[in-house]
Parts: C-alpha cells; structure tokens; sequence
C-alpha cells in the first residue's frame, strides 16, 4: 500500500514538474537578455513620445484648484508601440497587468496625487517602470546560484536511490512469495 502511495506521488510530481519546465519556454539567452534589460530599466527607459498625454480636472478635496485647473495627468501606452521595446518574456504579464485596457489594446495610467501637472505626469511614466519592473519579477526568474544546483542534485540522487531501495524490497518481497509452494 504505501508503495501503491509513493508510486503515485513520485507520478503526479513528476508531472508537475514537466508542466513547470514547459511553462518556462524561453532559452537561456532569452532570459539573461531579460535580466540584462530589467536591470538597467529606468522612467527613461521607455520613451514618453510613444505615449499620449492628456490632463484632466482631478477629484476629491481641494477646493477652488480641483474645480479649475486640470493637475490629473493620464498617459496612454499603445501596446503596439511598447511591446517592441520589452523583451518579449514579459509581454504576457504586461497584458495582464490592471493598467491594460482590452477595448484601446493600451496601458492606461493615470495620477492626481499632486497639485502640479508635471509631478503627476512623472507619477505616471514612474508608475509605468514600476508595473514593468513587477512584471519582470513574475515572468522572469532569477539565476540559480551553483550551490543551489548541487543542492538540487544530491536531492534527486537520494530520491532516485530510495526509489530503486524501494523497488527492491518490493522486488524481493514478492520473489520470496513464488519461492514457498503451499502443501
């Protein structure tokens, strides 16, 4: 029985793990670009002429400078010019990202935190490196280190050594039965 267990175990991680290594598609080189490009990712990483800028009058308090001047800064972000510019490990995350608006195909973001138009347009493209940044950080996974892949070794040497001791014993088991004949 607790072979029947461990049997079935062993098949449903080993399952796991074939969808886990099919779920990173991208080769090596692809993600140390990646990580190269995320690394070096700033506001002015992304340039602003490939976004459309409009100021709108912002909400909530404020007083007689809500109700007259448009401080609420939006920018739009076609995908078709942004994705380009991304390595492309991260374009699925980025359309999945609350920005993304399905309808314009575009990321929308918007800031009224400030009184002024030019500190809420930079809270904008800051918003836009960070959400960027947070989706290469899901996409993308870091680099294993050696000692992590010795690790990573000896554990699978043990696991397959007690799944050949266990084969064993169950081999054994079962050949000592056809031994005995009932009289």
């Amino acid at each position: 029985m607790l072979a029947k267990l461990w049997k079935t175990a062993w098949r449903c991680r080993g399952a796991a793990g074939a969808s886990l290594r099919r779920a990173h598609t991208a080769s090596d080189d692809e993600l140390r670009a990646a990580r190269t490009w995320l690394a070096q990712l700033t506001a002015e990483t992304i340039p602003r002429s490939i976004c459309a800028v409009s100021f709108s009058r912002s909400s909530g308090p404020g007083g007689q400078n809500v109700n007259k001047v448009n401080s609420k800064a939006t920018i739009k972000v076609p995908m078709s010019a942004l994705l380009p510019l991304v390595p492309k490990i991260l374009h699925p995350s980025i359309r999945s990202s609350r920005y993304y608006a399905e309808n314009s195909q575009a990321l929308v973001i918007q800031a009224d935190d400030s009184r002024k138009q030019s500190q809420n347009l930079n809270a904008c493209f800051d918003k836009l490196t960070s959400m960027i940044a947070e989706a290469g950080r899901a996409a993308v996974p870091g680099e294993t280190s050696p000692e992590q892949k010795k690790k990573v070794q000896k554990l699978q040497k043990a696991a397959n050594e007690a799944r050949i001791r266990m084969k064993k014993a169950h081999s054994n088991k079962k050949s000592s039965r056809k031994g005995r004949s009932d009289e």
